[in-house]
C-alpha cells in the first residue's frame, strides 16, 4: 500500500479526503495540531471507513518535532491542508496567519527535501486571484494584490512550492479552491469550526439550528444582482476526489511540469442571498437573517472556470448545490 501523509487531516476538507484516500487503498498517516477541530473526527473517519488512520498530534511550527516525525516515516506523497483558514480573522490577526500558514509549509517542505520525498499537493484558495478582472477564472488570469493575509498567505506559498520546485526535486499540484460546502453521505464528518464560524454554511446551519441567533449578511450593495457578494460553492466531497485524482497524476508521473496549478469549483457563481433561499427550499426551514456591514478582505464576485481540472487532471464535479446543502444540514442535524 502506498503511504500518504495528509496534514491537518482531521480538519474539514482533509478528514474528507483522507476517507477517499483510504477507499482508494492508500495508508494514511494525520498531523493535525486539533487547533480547529476535535479528536474525535478520527473515530468518524474510522466508522465511515472501517479503517483507523494513522494519526499524530503535532504543532507543525515546531521545526524540531516535525524533522523527528519525518525521520522516523517514509511516504510517497504528501497532502498539505494544515493551515489557519478565515479570511476576516486574518485581517484582524495577521501575523498568526503568516506564522502559522507559510512556517508550516517551509517545515514540512524542509523535511520532504531531507527524506528525498518529492510528490506534493498543496492546499490553495482563488483568494489568490483577488478581484479578478473576467469571470469566470482561468488559472492564467493575473495574481492581484491579496485582499486579506490569508490570501497572501496562499500567494507566498505557491511561490515558496514553484520556486523549490525549480531548484530541488520536488513535483507539486496547487489545487486554488473556490468554496467548499457541505458535508459525507453519512453526516458523521462535515464543516464543524470551533468557536463562531467564519464561512457562510457554517452559520446558516448554526442559525437554523438556534445555535445563533442569527445570520449576518455581510453587504447588500455589491454590484450583483441582488446586491449580495458571489461564490462557486462546491462541495466537499467532490473537492476530496480531486485531491486523489492531483495524488495519482503526481504517482504516475504524469505532471506535465514540475509544479501544476488547478482551479476546483462548479463554474457557477451563487450569491449569499440565492444560497440563504436554496438552504431553505432544500430543507424545508426558514431563517433568521440581517444585512450588516460589507466585511473586510472581501470580494465582489468569483467563479471557476474548471476546464483545465476537468481535461487534463480528469476530474469534475458532480454533486449538485442543492446536496451539497443538504448533506450540511444532514450533518448539523446530527451533532
Amino acid at each position: 500500500m502506498k503511504k500518504v501523509l495528509v496534514t491537518g487531516g482531521l480538519g474539514y476538507i482533509g478528514s474528507h479526503t483522507v476517507v477517499v484516500l483510504q477507499q482508494a487503498g492508500y495508508e494514511v498517516y494525520i498531523i493535525d495540531d486539533l487547533s480547529n477541530t476535535q479528536i474525535s473526527v478520527l473515530d468518524k473517519i474510522q466508522e465511515i471507513t472501517t479503517i483507523k488512520p494513522n494519526f499524530t498530534q503535532l504543532d507543525l511550527k515546531d521545526a524540531p518535532l516535525v524533522k523527528e516525525y519525518f525521520k522516523g516515516h517514509k511516504f510517497d506523497g504528501v497532502i498539505h491542508f494544515a493551515a489557519s483558514k478565515a479570511v476576516g480573522e486574518s485581517v484582524l490577526e495577521p501575523l498568526k496567519y503568516y506564522e502559522n500558514n507559510i512556517n508550516t509549509l517551509v517545515n514540512v517542505l524542509s523535511n520532504m527535501q531531507e527524506q528525498n520525498l518529492s510528490n506534493f499537493i498543496f492546499s490553495s484558495s482563488c483568494t489568490v486571484y483577488g478581484q479578478a478582472d473576467e469571470l469566470p477564472i482561468t488559472e492564467s488570469a493575473p495574481i492581484k494584490t491579496a485582499e486579506s493575509p490569508y490570501g497572501n498567505t496562499k500567494q507566498i506559498g505557491e511561490e515558496i512550492i514553484r520556486e523549490t520546485c525549480q531548484a530541488k526535486e520536488l513535483k507539486s499540484i496547487a489545487l486554488r479552491y473556490f468554496n467548499p460546502i457541505g458535508a459525507h453521505e453519512s453526516a458523521k464528518i462535515g464543516e464543524l469550526p470551533l468557536g463562531v464560524p467564519q464561512n457562510l454554511i457554517p452559520f446558516v446551519c448554526q442559525t437554523a439550528a438556534g445555535i445563533r441567533k442569527e445570520l449576518s449578511v455581510f453587504g447588500s450593495d455589491y454590484p450583483t444582482p441582488d446586491g449580495t457578494a458571489i461564490r462557486d460553492y462546491i462541495h466537499v466531497v467532490d473537492l476530496a476526489k480531486a485531491h486523489l485524482a492531483a495524488l495519482e497524476r503526481l504517482l504516475a508521473n504524469k505532471n506535465e511540469s514540475k509544479f501544476e496549478l488547478f482551479n476546483l469549483g462548479t463554474g457557477k457563481g451563487s450569491s449569499v442571498l440565492e444560497i440563504i433561499q436554496r438552504f431553505e427550499s432544500v430543507n424545508d426551514l426558514k431563517l433568521n437573517y440581517k444585512i450588516v456591514e460589507r466585511r473586510a478582505g472581501d470580494i465582489t464576485s468569483a467563479y471557476a472556470d474548471t476546464n483545465k481540472a476537468n481535461k487534463v487532471l480528469g476530474w469534475e464535479a458532480e454533486e449538485s448545490l442543492d446536496s451539497a446543502l443538504k448533506s450540511a444540514w444532514d450533518w448539523q442535524k446530527n451533532q
